[in-house]
């Protein structure tokens, strides 16, 4: 809405001036806060951002809206990017990919996200934290697909939520859930996480088993630190399970010792079109450019992790995209390439089969959207 405000673009450098407009219509058009309050206060920000000259341009800008308004939405009515706030270029990749759910996908994208915990199931079950839920008269709501999943029907902080600093229970949403019992560990394994961090996945699986071990590599330290917080967090021992190792997961020759992995789960970098509704920004931060380097980084991964996966070992790849590029067809040239790699079907009453695994669409049984293959090694 803002080119129809404008009497011409701004150029690329004043993008935190596009920013400030938006803010500005959105008070306008989504709060209860007075319409001049609005216009003052977005004006003014202009001085924070050392840009006076621009007070007028904003000002002028806000007052056409108020005065327009009426008029613009009619015009829009009929522009799809207008109808479901999605950018040209992602409408057209849910269009292709998924042409009758599309609009369901668009939908799904602009509601706020659920608040979804994960029960550690090593201190308490599912029935039992419920049953605090329920002492607290907090209402909630089990997921039927996912048995460690309970939603809350109101979101807060999380240091409001009973039994969050005790350890008892994590924030991740339901589909994020899923690896851990797909990875299917058995006693004894070794599993790598690559990948690790926010280390959501890493901390289920040592919840689910007590008797494997998990390295975690990601190439972020900060947020390493984090995964071995959480770790302390959730229990004694958690963090003497774990390995954490800050590399590039891509380049196992700067860290890996040699030693084959029985397990690992690749959450591959991706687009994040399937959790849209938690980080909105998505819909601007990426390009249609950018699904053809993800894809690129996420072969490369399978490709450098593949020798580390023991024989008869398990793969699961996951992201958090909706699109094909990232998923089913990353799959499908990996196994055309690897001779001793297989897909293992998975059989579910969650996502769509695609062939190359499963899909999740975002909103699915109140879940993120989520890819899952599963690969075997066969020598």
């Amino acid at each position: 809405m803002s080119r129809e405000l404008l009497n011409r673009p701004l150029a690329r450098k004043h993008d935190d001036l596009l920013a400030l407009v938006c803010i500005g219509l959105y008070q306008l058009n989504f709060t209860r806060i007075a319409n001049h309050t609005a216009v003052t206060a977005t004006v003014e920000a202009c001085r924070q951002l050392n840009k006076p000259w621009a007070t007028s341009l904003v000002n002028a800008v806000l007052r056409k809206f108020l005065r327009e308004k009426t008029k613009l939405f009619e015009a829009l009515a009929d522009d799809p990017n207008f109808k479901y706030a999605h950018p040209e270029w992602l409408l057209t990749n849910f269009k292709g990919a998924w042409p009758e759910h599309w609009t369901a996908l668009c939908d799904a994208n602009n509601q706020r996200p659920p608040l979804t915990l994960r029960i550690n199931e090593l201190r308490l079950s599912r029935e039992q934290y419920q049953a605090r839920l329920d002492d607290g008269e907090l209402a909630h709501t089990a997921n039927s697909h996912v048995p460690t999943a309970v939603t809350l029907n109101k979101a807060m902080p999380v240091d409001e939520i009973p039994g969050f600093s005790e350890g008892l229970v994590s924030v991740q949403d339901a589909a994020a859930q899923l690896a851990a019992p797909l990875l299917a560990a058995e006693p004894g394994d070794r599993i790598l996480d690559a990948c690790a961090a926010p280390g959501g996945k890493t901390t289920h699986l040592l919840e689910s088993r007590t008797d494997v071990q998990v390295v975690a590599v990601d190439n972020n330290r900060r947020r390493l630190v984090r995964i071995g917080e959480n770790l302390r967090r959730l229990g004694p021992n958690m963090r003497q399970r774990a390995t954490l190792v800050c590399a590039d997961a891509s380049r196992p020759q700067t860290w890996w010792d040699g030693v084959q992995f029985e397990r690992i789960v690749l959450d591959a970098p991706c687009s994040a079109s399937g959790v849209i509704r938690r980080h909105p920004d998505i819909k601007h931060r990426r390009s249609a450019d950018d699904i053809e380097q993800m894809a690129s980084t996420q072969a490369g991964l399978l490709k450098g992790l593949w020798p580390l996966l023991a024989p008869k070992g398990r793969l699961i790849y996951t992201t958090c995209s909706v699109l094909p590029a990232e998923n089913a067809l990353v799959i499908e040239s990996f196994l055309e390439a690897q001779t001793d790699a297989e897909i293992n079907s998975i059989t579910a009453r969650w996502g769509s089969d695609t062939g190359f695994g499963r899909q999740i669409l975002p909103g699915e049984h109140n879940m993120d959207g989520f890819f899952y293959a599963c690969l075997g090694k066969t020598a």
